[in-house]
């Protein structure tokens, strides 16, 4: 929780947050919420403690009380730090949210880093990159290529993609929008370039054309799926593949915001995106991601490809979509 690494500045109201908190993990959200009210009378502006008095109230099974708060949340955290219009989404409560805040984005996995990968792995079950990777391999021996020259290790996080990557290619890159993540990848030394970026602005820059682009459990955090795509197709070389991750839903929306605040994809509609992007499936699976909360996440595994012939779809990004996009990591 990211809250939990944030002070009003008042002492009283801090200690009392404090006294909230162990409430709330003793079971006693309703408790929690009162006395977190409390502090917040001492500190109205404080961003962090009305995230916590929203999330302690949703605990506590008073739903109306954790939108009001999350709107005053929304009200003060102009940065989006706190995913006040994700949880607003979430609820039911909000406008149709598009893209995640890069600055929630950032703090979160910042927040994160230290222990990332053990709870993934030890935790979570998390079998992303060992999929897309088996994906890759899979394409290059039907190719007859044993290796692959400039890949790009999109929301590298702490490299467990590229770790799997590494053996496949000459030239690995990563880039993430968290500088904890980015310090922890460039520790392994298994990247030959690390930068810390956004996402979609870093693919429609000039650079080097990719013959791979991974884009790992990344695009539960950006939302809308067509500028990320132009902005692969824009960076891939001709011929060059893209392997991607993301949480499915079935309803008729095309993306949705879960109550973990990330999004989730229909089917049909990634497809399209894919399409208008003009890069074409090679392999396409359903399957568990990991567990949250106990619980399996369905999601995707693609692959797909720009295609060799540049008239067959589009050679970059469509004017206007890749390039003008919202943050996504």
């Amino acid at each position: 929780m990211l809250s939990t690494f944030q002070s009003s500045g008042d002492l009283v109201a801090d200690r009392r947050a404090g006294y909230a908190r162990l409430l709330a993990e003793a079971g006693d959200a309703a408790a929690a919420a009162e006395v977190m009210a409390q502090a917040l009378e001492l500190a109205p502006g404080w961003a962090a403690g009305w995230s916590l008095l929203g999330d302690f109230r949703k605990a506590a099974g008073d739903p109306d009380g954790a939108v009001a708060a999350w709107r005053q949340l929304d009200r003060l955290d102009g940065a989006g730090i706190f995913g006040a219009a994700l949880k607003l989404a979430a609820a039911g409560a909000g406008l149709a949210v598009e893209h995640t805040a890069e600055g929630y984005v950032a703090a979160l996995f910042d927040a994160y880093a230290r222990d990332f990968e053990a709870v993934l792995l030890q935790r979570l079950d998390y079998v992303v990159p060992e999929r897309l990777a088996g994906l890759v391999a899979a394409e290059m021996q039907r190719r007859g290529t044993e290796r692959l020259g400039h890949a790009v290790d999109a929301g590298c996080g702490t490299g467990l993609m590229g770790e799997r990557l590494r053996r496949h290619v000459s030239y690995l890159e990563g880039v993430d929008l968290s500088a904890g993540m980015v310090a922890a990848a460039a520790a392994k030394g298994i990247y030959d370039r690390v930068s810390q970026d956004e996402l979609v602005g870093f693919l429609v820059r000039p650079g080097a054309p990719a013959d791979l682009v991974a884009a790992a459990d990344v695009l539960v955090y950006c939302g809308a799926l067509a500028p990320v795509f132009a902005g692969v197709a824009a960076r891939l070389a001709p011929g060059g593949l893209f392997a991607f991750s993301c949480e499915r839903h079935d309803g008729t929306e095309p993306m949705v915001v879960r109550e973990s605040l990330r999004f989730a994809h229909e089917p049909g509609a990634a497809r399209a995106a894919l399409a208008a992007a003009g890069l074409e499936v090679l392999a396409w699976e359903e399957g568990v991601l990991r567990s949250d909360r106990g619980r399996p996440v369905a999601g995707l595994f693609v692959l797909a490809a720009r295609p060799q012939a540049l008239g067959h779809g589009v050679a970059a990004a469509p004017a206007g979509s890749a390039e003008d996009a919202p943050a996504c990591n």
